[in-house]
């Protein structure tokens, strides 16, 4: 039971940090500035649910999309290590490089956009490059293990409901925190993932030397 627990917490940690819902904040409230409490709500939750279901796809058929194309499971994890290590440095730099948030010609599409629930939303913002590379890394690492997949799932599903929420309270968090809190988290958020994905390189390496 403990060790099934520190799994649990370990995944939502990981996953936590590369989606980074208190980051999100300042880029959705631009996003949706100028419109109706309404339309932020409705693509708020059309955002999430889109991005769940990328996630979810990731989590039950990325191992096996994997073995179609011929990867190994360590060949992967020093690949998403590298992707990994670029988006942590795109979060301690506090960059838009398109890699886990739009870039600024993006932005200015997304802004004409009658419906941003998909397109920045749901990809890149929340299910990016970095999260569905991570939940992959994360199915794979708990295929073997007992309920590895439903508590993945559940990490998942926690996870996309702190970042509705925090989408939800978006105007409020960026009154409190302001634009420069939100991005010391991110800040802290970036070091953190950036050891993560050194660590998923070194496992990599290791599990393909042996």
């Amino acid at each position: 039971m403990t060790s099934m627990l520190e799994r649990f917490v370990d995944t939502f940690v990981v996953l936590f940090v590369v989606v980074d819902p208190i980051g999100l904040a300042p880029i959705y409230a631009a996003l949706t500035h100028g419109t109706s409490a309404a339309y932020a709500r409705r693509m708020a939750l059309r955002g999430t649910l889109v991005a769940a279901v990328l996630l979810f796809v990731f989590a039950f058929a990325g191992t096996w999309l994997l073995r179609a194309l011929g990867i190994t499971l360590p060949a992967f994890q020093i690949a998403g290590g590298i992707l990994l290590f670029l988006v942590a440095l795109d979060m301690v730099f506090v960059q838009h490089s398109g890699i886990r948030s739009p870039t600024e010609s993006e932005r200015r599409e997304a802004r004409t956009r009658t419906d941003i629930s998909v397109f920045p939303l749901a990809f890149p913002l929340i299910a990016g490059p970095g999260a569905l590379t991570t939940v992959l890394l994360l199915a794979g690492g708990q295929s073997q293990a007992p309920y590895g997949t439903a508590g993945l799932l559940a990490v998942v599903t926690l996870v996309l409901l702190l970042t509705l929420a925090t989408l939800l309270q978006a105007p409020r968090l960026m009154r409190w925190l302001g634009e420069t809190g939100a991005n010391v988290v991110t800040r802290v958020f970036g070091v953190i993932l950036s050891a993560l994905a050194v660590q998923y390189v070194l496992d990599g390496l290791g599990a393909g030397l042996s």
